[in-house]
């Protein structure tokens, strides 16, 4: 019988194994560009976009679970997922969307409050569960993305857990071509002063900007290296080319945080999939009647709707479009992770039910 014995194997001109055998037990350890369920990030690929296409608003207002802020721009920027053109490497690994910063003109000049930045939340249950150790300096996660600016210059962004003390990692893109697709890959080790509880709340967060001003950021700050966060340091001093350039652009993609120090191809998931798991945060009733029958004393109406995923806390449910008969309002009632129910405000002896038509389930960290 044959036996080879090694402690691991590599690819010719590789910088790390692909495969690390334990020499007491004979176990290994393989890093595999095909796992599944690795991507902590969801929508990474930009596909879903529940809200609308386009924005000029903060918050999760277009693309689902990526947020922007702006303060101080004279005109509004505006948000939006875009088409990936063909012929560009995103698209042929795949990418077909995008989001797009569209940046407003800037007549003021800059000021030292003044910010546009994308940020995405993690619960902490799934980073905590997520396999990364992340109080050890030999645990890592690796973050990448694909990113292009219409303005040539070095960006930065910062990795920030949100439990007990709480820390930042700065890290920077480098100098991007302009108009240029640039792949980025940050390896990032855990930290002993790192906190993540197991819940539902935010545990970590990643934010990348085109532009914030010196209130927030110094110059002092180190980059690759963790520190206790606090709002006035949270990357090293930013150029503001690319902020006082009317209309421009900044684009990204194919968002990925996986545990282990290799950056892997990126997981694409089906759209179904995609949707599935952003429903958990934000649902939206797509335009169709929920009919209200009469089961309640005194002539009101009462509906149920029931979310097609466990949504991760108890939503706030706007109704956006009702066809209230008689004049009586319609207003959300009661409310849990899986559904709510519908009532009119006041009684309504018209014999023509009243509906919902569309509304919002909103449970976003």
């Amino acid at each position: 019988m044959s036996e080879i014995k090694v402690n691991s194997i590599k690819g010719v001109g590789a910088s790390a194994a692909a495969i690390t055998v334990n020499n007491t037990d004979g176990t290994c350890t393989a890093n595999l560009t095909n796992k599944p369920n690795r991507n902590l990030i969801i929508n990474g690929a930009m596909q879903v976009a529940q809200r609308g296409t386009s924005s000029t608003s903060d918050g999760i207002t277009t693309v689902d679970r990526f947020s922007v802020a702006d303060d101080g721009v004279d005109e509004n920027p505006t948000y939006a997922q875009v088409d990936v053109a063909s012929g560009t490497t995103p698209y042929t690994l795949g990418f077909r969307k995008a989001f797009k910063i569209t940046n407003g003109n800037q007549t003021s000049g800059v000021g030292a409050g003044d910010f546009i930045f994308i940020h995405y939340q993690m619960e902490g249950q799934d980073v905590a569960s997520s396999g990364w150790n992340y109080t050890s300096a030999s645990s890592f996660i690796t973050l990448s993305f694909w990113v292009k600016s219409s303005v040539a210059q070095n960006f930065y962004g910062y990795v920030r857990t949100k439990d007990g003390t709480e820390q930042r990692y700065p890290y920077e893109t480098g100098s991007l071509s302009a108009n240029t697709w640039t792949k980025i890959t940050k390896t990032i080790p855990g930290n002993s002063n790192i906190q993540i509880d197991n819940d539902t709340g935010a545990g970590m967060a990643v934010y990348l900007s085109p532009f914030i001003g010196s209130t927030y950021t110094d110059s002092g700050v180190s980059l690759n290296s963790w520190g206790a966060y606090t709002s006035g340091s949270r990357t090293p001093n930013q150029t503001s080319t690319w902020y006082t350039t009317n209309d421009a652009t900044f684009e990204i993609t194919g968002v990925q945080l996986e545990v282990g120090s290799v950056a892997t191809d990126f997981e694409h998931r089906s759209f179904g999939q995609e949707l599935a798991l952003c429903q958990r945060y934000f649902y939206k009733y797509p335009t169709g009647a929920i009919e209200m029958g009469l089961n309640r004393s005194g002539g009101r109406r009462t509906a149920n709707a029931h979310f097609p995923i466990t949504m991760r806390a108890n939503p706030t449910v706007t109704i956006t479009t009702q066809f209230d008969d008689g004049g009586a309002t319609i207003v959300p009632n009661t409310i849990n992770t899986n559904g709510c129910a519908f009532l009119q405000s006041t009684s309504n002896a018209s014999n023509d039910a009243p509906s919902v038509n569309v509304f919002d389930a909103n449970a976003e960290l």
